[in-house]
């Protein structure tokens, strides 16, 4: 099946033929619907915390910080944002010249409140001689568009969110990376003032993060009181996946096989590679201004808090069962432990032997652990919590989409549509042992919960392999906990218009 050539370019990417193979074998048998034997929900897999609890968990992580633990703050930038001006780019190829859609009109309504207005004035300015206003006044409306969206102009259409103008502030304005290198200094930072961000980022776009970092990172310095250790990484070739055609045959172009990015998933090979103790992941889009950040700043700490007492807890946990120094009731201890605190249970412990039982908890307690926020349902697309069953006959807390479950199933779409939460990425994670050792995280990863999907490329039909996500399947064999954050706290901006909201002003 593979050529001379095919091999060259699998080893060039890094890629074993096995995985390619397995590949090919996962577009032919699909895969699975997960089990889920329900939502989650407050008292079933979701802590609500009190003020009181609040409290204590914030103040366990400011003790954690001075103890000069290393934290990373971990963000996925790499996502162009052409997304977010599909609609514009539909009023340029549309057959109108002003605006007609609401989308279009709020847009021109409104563009004198977006942060990148006085860029975008000076572009108009400089490639057709007049301003927003006076072009708009003309009826060239799609000539401001291009100079927003085009290289001619700001080319905000190529750029990444994190390189975009998000908020305006009285005597500059920021880009979406900016508002995270400022929480990083809010949470995040060390007893000594370090504050370590990782954004993974495309390769094309990394000078330009760069270039961003190297003006303005002496400046939030200055502002916060503290030293920044930003880095940088790019999706690995190793992670892309083969596409195929409607035949599951490898598709090619001019006989060379086809790849392609493999989703967010393969990021779990980038946080993989990263040295820190506790790392927070949040994504590149969902930030706020200043005026606004103080619920998320505190929720944050809170997550960080649940986290150093959770695994503060499972390392003695572990240590017991590996010494061997347990009794039969240190051993119910920890099964009511397992069920109550991280809602992994399995019927049959009950028939298990006592040394049986040790090595039972001790697979699950020795794992890296993830305290995830979940926001009460407002109507926001995305993935939500559930208790779902796993391969080996427990069950567990998941973040799991609506394409991994089997919506023809009544009760599945029932469990599906009752849920009262949903998955805003706002993650804390715990990725070393007791004894500080790092886990390898790819290893816990459920390879059946990867995704099919349909694309195209020069007009010819094709399907794509995406890797289980970040935060789902890629975190599936995590010890997981889920707490309810306010929705303060989730502001992501899916579309250029979600700028005019309250929230981004």
């Amino acid at each position: 099946m593979f050529t001379t050539e095919d091999l060259n370019l699998f080893a060039e990417k890094g890629i074993d033929i096995r995985v390619v193979e397995d590949q090919l074998a996962s577009f032919k048998r699909g895969f699975p619907f997960l089990k889920i034997a329900s939502s989650a929900s407050v008292g079933n897999g979701i802590l609500a915390l009190d003020e009181q609890q609040a409290e204590h968990y914030l103040d366990l992580w400011e003790g954690y910080l001075k103890d000069g633990h290393k934290v990373v703050k971990f963000v996925p930038a790499s996502g162009a944002a052409s997304r977010m001006f599909k609609d514009l780019f539909a009023f340029l190829s549309a057959d109108y010249n002003e605006p007609e859609t609401d989308f279009e009109k709020k847009f021109f309504d409104s563009i004198n409140h977006f942060a990148f207005y006085a860029d975008l004035d000076a572009a108009c300015r400089k490639n057709e001689g007049k301003g927003i206003a006076d072009l708009m006044a003309a009826g060239n409306y799609k000539v401001v568009v291009s100079n927003l969206l085009e290289d001619k102009g700001l080319n905000y259409g190529a750029l990444p969110k994190g390189l975009l103008k998000f908020h305006h502030y009285t005597t500059t304005d920021r880009t979406a990376m900016e508002e995270h290198l400022t929480e990083g200094a809010l949470y995040a930072a060390s007893s000594d003032g370090e504050v370590n961000i990782h954004f993974t980022v495309s390769h094309e776009h990394l000078p330009h993060f760069k270039e961003l970092v190297a003006s303005k990172k002496a400046d939030y310095e200055k502002r916060y009181g503290v030293r920044y250790n930003i880095s940088f990484s790019e999706q690995k070739p190793s992670t892309d996946t083969i596409a195929v055609d409607m035949n599951n045959e490898p598709f090619r172009e001019n006989g060379k096989v086809l790849f392609r990015p493999g989703g967010h998933g393969a990021l779990i090979e980038n946080l993989n590679d990263i040295d820190a103790e506790v790392i927070f992941v949040k994504n590149i889009d969902n930030v706020v201004p200043d005026r606004l950040k103080a619920p998320t700043v505190r929720y944050k700490k809170i997550i960080g808090g649940v986290l150093v007492a959770l695994q503060a807890e499972i390392n003695r946990y572990t240590a017991m069962l590996k010494s061997g120094k347990y009794t039969i009731d240190d051993l119910r201890e920890m099964i009511q432990f397992l069920h109550r605190k991280l809602f992994v249970r399995n019927e049959e412990t009950k028939n298990l032997e006592d040394a049986e039982l040790a090595l039972y908890l001790l697979r699950k307690f020795d794992r890296p652990i993830r305290v995830c926020g979940m926001v009460r349902n407002s109507g926001e697309p995305g993935g939500g919590p559930f208790v779902g069953y796993n391969a080996d006959g427990t069950t567990s807390l998941q973040i799991l989409e609506s394409s991994q479950i089997d919506m023809s199933n009544p009760e599945a779409r029932k469990q599906f549509e009752s849920g009262t939460h949903f998955n805003p990425v706002d993650l804390v994670c715990a990725v070393r042992n007791g004894q500080g050792v790092k886990y390898d995280l790819p290893r816990y990863v459920d390879k059946n919960t990867g995704f099919i999907s349909h694309k195209s490329k020069n007009g010819r039909e094709l399907k794509a392999l995406e890797l289980p996500g970040l935060w789902n399947g890629a975190m599936s064999d995590w010890n997981t906990v889920f707490v309810e954050v306010p929705a303060e706290t989730f502001n992501p901006v899916k579309t250029v218009n979600d700028l005019l909201r309250p929230q981004h002003q």
